[in-house]
C-alpha cells in the first residue's frame, strides 16, 4: 500500500480506541472484536506509517510522540465525518444538546444546571456524557464542552477554562510531603498532568513509586473522597468538593494542565437562541468559578 494514500478506517478506528483506554483489550471491548484483532490492526497501521504508535509496557501501553501528533489528527477527522454525516441525517427539534465529559458533568455542570432552567425555563436540554473525551460526539450535538489539547485549526473551538491539577485526599488523611511516596496514589491514565509532572514543578525528589491508574477521573476521585488515598484534583472538578469539606488539598503548590476545556458550537447551533442563551450562561458561571478561585488562592 502507497504510505501517501490513506489508511484503511478499521485501522484508525482500532488505534483511536487503544489510545483511549492505552490498551489492546479496552479497545477490543468497544469495538466488539478481539483483543489480538487489535493488536494487529494497529500494527498494520504502524507499518503503514512507517513508525511505532505505542511503547509495549507489561501492562499498559504507552504513547509514543509520533502516536501523540497522530491521535488528535483521527480523533478531528473522525469527528468532521460525523458531524458532516448528521448535517445531513439530523431532523429539527426544539431540545438543545450538549455533550461533555461524564466527570465535568457530574461535578460542575450539574449542581449548576438549577440555575440555568431557573432563569430558562423555556428551553429543554438533554445532556449526553462520555467517560473521556469522545471519538465521536453525540448524535444531533448542538454543543460539546470538550477537555482535550488544543483542538486542530478546522475546529471552530473557543477556549473557555484551562484547569490547576494538585493532589487532593479526604478530610483528616494525615500526609506530608515528606511520606507522600509512600502513600496509595491514583490517577487517570487519559491526561497529560501527572504525579511525576507536579513533583519536578516543585524540584522534589520522585522515585517512581507505584500508582494505580484508571481510564476515567471519577474513579481516582471516588478513591480519594473515600479515604483511601491521594489523587490529582482538578480545579474544575475538585474545588466545589473541597469547598463542601469533602475533600482538601494538602499541598500549595498548583500546576497548569496542558490540557483545557474548549466550547465547540455546531453551525446549526450558532443560529439558535436556546443555544446562544445557553452559551452565553456558561461563560458567565465559568467566569465567576474562575474569579472565586482567584480571590481563594489570593
Amino acid at each position: 500500500m502507497d504510505r501517501n494514500s490513506l489508511p484503511p478506517l478499521n485501522w484508525l478506528r482500532a488505534f483511536e480506541a487503544a489510545a483511549r483506554h492505552l490498551s489492546f483489550t479496552g479497545a477490543a471491548r468497544d469495538l466488539n472484536m478481539t483483543q489480538s484483532a487489535v493488536s494487529q490492526q494497529v500494527k498494520a497501521l504502524e507499518g503503514h506509517l512507517g513508525r511505532p504508535l505505542f511503547y509495549r509496557r507489561a501492562r499498559i501501553l504507552e504513547l509514543t510522540q509520533t502516536g501523540l501528533t497522530y491521535l488528535p489528527v483521527v480523533r478531528d477527522a473522525f469527528r468532521t465525518l460525523s458531524q458532516g454525516t448528521r448535517a445531513i441525517t439530523r431532523a429539527s427539534g426544539d431540545v438543545l444538546r450538549i455533550q461533555c465529559n461524564l466527570s465535568f458533568a457530574v461535578y460542575w455542570l450539574a449542581p449548576r444546571l438549577p440555575r440555568f432552567q431557573a432563569a430558562h425555563p423555556d428551553v429543554q436540554l438533554y445532556l449526553s456524557t462520555e467517560l473521556w473525551e469522545p471519538r465521536d460526539i453525540a448524535e444531533g450535538i448542538d454543543i460539546e464542552i470538550r477537555y482535550s489539547l488544543r483542538p486542530a485549526d478546522t475546529v471552530l473551538a473557543e477556549l473557555l477554562h484551562r484547569d490547576a491539577y494538585y493532589p487532593v485526599c479526604a478530610p483528616g488523611y494525615a500526609v506530608t510531603l515528606a511520606d507522600l511516596t509512600a502513600q496509595p496514589l491514583y490517577d487517570c491514565s487519559n491526561m497529560m498532568g501527572s504525579w511525576a509532572g507536579w513533583a519536578e514543578e516543585q524540584d522534589m525528589d520522585w522515585p517512581q513509586p507505584p500508582i494505580t491508574y484508571f481510564t476515567t477521573y471519577s474513579m481516582p476521585l471516588a478513591v480519594a473522597l473515600s479515604g483511601g488515598g491521594l489523587a490529582l484534583g482538578h480545579d474544575a472538578i475538585a474545588a466545589d468538593l473541597i469547598v463542601q469539606g469533602r475533600l482538601v488539598a494538602p499541598f500549595s503548590h498548583r500546576a497548569t494542565m496542558q490540557e483545557a476545556y474548549y466550547l465547540i458550537q455546531s453551525a446549526p447551533a450558532q443560529g439558535m437562541a436556546s443555544a446562544q442563551v445557553f452559551v452565553t450562561w456558561l461563560r458567565a458561571e465559568l467566569a465567576a468559578f474562575q474569579s472565586e478561585r482567584l480571590a481563594t488562592q489570593a
